[in-house]
């Protein structure tokens, strides 16, 4: 890893993902893989380069991001709130514009627990009035 980068760490659901910024040509890299290797469905790799579409600067940087936990749509959501933050750490003067997009807002929607005695959170099991 290069030494002049940014680190900005990025949560969703149950994902966490790790984002380090460099000046470069826009490779974004996921766990060592490439990102259309990683996430296969074209609308998850727009979500990702959304931050730096709304910035105009998709092809100045190089994105490093180390995510666990979680499944994809979480996944995304933590490297999309990562480097909207990483972002904001390379030049904060960009944030009105990353805001008014609502990609510095952390998604807060949680899985809610099972309650003791139903089937599911929410579930309850049949009625039965005899």
């Amino acid at each position: 890893m290069a030494a002049n980068y940014h680190y900005a760490v990025g949560r969703r659901k149950t994902s966490t993902a790790r984002v380090y910024l460099t000046e470069g040509t826009g490779n974004i890299t996921i766990n060592s893989r490439n990102s259309s290797d990683y996430f296969k469905k074209e609308t998850l790799l727009n979500q990702i380069f959304e931050p730096l579409k709304v910035i105009d600067m998709a092809d100045k940087f190089d994105v490093k991001v180390n995510v666990e936990g979680g499944g994809f749509t979480g996944q995304v959501g933590a490297i999309k709130l990562g480097i909207s933050r990483a972002i904001l750490k390379y030049d904060a003067s960009l944030k009105p514009g990353l805001k008014k997009e609502g990609l510095l807002t952390r998604d807060s929607r949680m899985v809610e627990r099972k309650k003791p005695g139903q089937p599911k959170a929410r579930k309850r099991f049949q009625f039965s009035k005899r």
